[in-house]
């Protein structure tokens, strides 16, 4: 802080000093010089210590130690206050579940909802008039006579999916037909007593793809601190995630697609041609997340594929099926998409800072 007399100035000299250091500032951060010595003092910086600890006198870094041991105690008692969160989940994913199974019979047209109920005034329709509204009233009705009537909200679960950027890049052409068999997507907790989980439901019509009409996706929680680094616990998390089979129906299995590949005979010299089977990226790969071993220790790739797997599955329970419908209008993705960009940029540099 700067001592009082520095700070006794006119208002006037405060906005000049102010532009002038904003200007300064300005040329400073356009200098590639400067940005590249700041950017390795940073650098150097990270997981440093200040050296302030190592000043203090024996003394007052017990006290410190004791102010952290208060801390460790706080973030079991943070653990304990998330573990409630989740039973309170609990309670009200059961509240809201009438309300997602009337959107899901909507959806596959096992129930038609009401005049009342399909009333909606839009922000833009306040300002029309009776004549414009009576007018594009009778353009909609003589559009659905031109076409069949479809039933319930068509393909309403591939839309939303297609939506999403952080769902749409795991849909490929060939998942898509699948996806229009999607009739819905639920949320179930863990029953009370059992360890934290939640699993993800995907109900889909009969299909000529697979025989299943039930997909799951599970994930196991974790919410309490790590006894190596207790102060880095931040609330509940993914410790693991589980599929299921799918079984596919012959010739259909779309998460894999066979290539063939020439060979020469190293001593006849006689080319060949190998049909070999391999992986074919798919949204259905989602449903066979790789294992996590039990001592934890994963490669880069593997651990880069199940922390887009947590975030996704997340993602899903959080936001998409509570929300699905504004998703399916795009009226949620704006300010989701900012969300995930600024989620993701954080996430890269906390792990370029790693």
């Amino acid at each position: 802080l700067l001592p009082v007399q520095y700070c006794q100035i006119s208002e006037d000299e405060g906005k000049e000093t102010s532009e002038g250091t904003r200007q300064l500032t300005v040329q400073m951060m356009q200098n590639p010089q400067i940005l590249a010595a700041l950017q390795e003092r940073l650098d150097g910086l990270v997981g440093s210590p200040s050296g302030y600890m190592e000043s203090l006198p024996k003394v007052v870094k017990r006290r410190v130690n004791a102010l952290k041991n208060l801390q460790v105690k706080c973030a079991h008692i943070e653990a304990k206050f998330y573990e409630e969160v989740h039973e309170l989940e609990r309670k009200y994913a059961a509240l809201y579940q009438p309300l997602f199974d009337k959107r899901s019979d909507i959806v596959k047209a096992a129930y038609e909802p009401t005049e009342e109920e399909c009333e909606w005034k839009a922000d833009e329709e306040e300002e029309l008039t009776e004549e414009m509204k009576e007018k594009a009233k009778v353009e909609e009705e003589k559009k659905d006579e031109e076409k069949e009537d479809p039933k319930g909200v068509p393909e309403f679960w591939l839309t939303v999916f297609k939506n999403v950027d952080l769902l749409s890049d795991m849909v490929q052409e060939h998942d898509e037909p699948i996806l229009k068999q999607l009739q819905d997507v639920k949320v179930k907790f863990s029953d009370p007593g059992q360890p934290m989980s939640f699993s993800l439901e995907f109900n889909f019509e009969p299909n000529e793809f697979f025989t299943n009409t039930l997909l799951t996706k599970t994930y196991k929680m974790r919410s309490e601190p790590d006894e190596n680094d207790p102060f880095s616990f931040d609330g509940p998390e993914i410790m693991g995630c589980t599929g299921c089979t799918i079984d596919w129906t012959k010739g259909k299995n779309i998460t894999l697609k066979t290539i063939k590949k020439k060979q020469k005979h190293k001593g006849r010299g006689t080319v060949r041609t190998v049909t070999k089977t391999v992986p074919n990226d798919s949204f259905f790969n989602f449903f066979t997340p790789p294992d996590v071993p039990e001592s934890g220790d994963m490669d880069e790739d593997t651990e880069a594929v199940l922390a887009a797997d947590f975030e996704i599955g997340h993602f899903i329970r959080e936001r998409i099926v509570p929300r699905a419908v504004l998703y399916f209008t795009g009226e949620a993705i704006e300010d989701d998409d900012d969300d995930v960009s600024t989620h993701h940029s954080l996430c890269v540099m906390a792990s370029s800072l790693s």
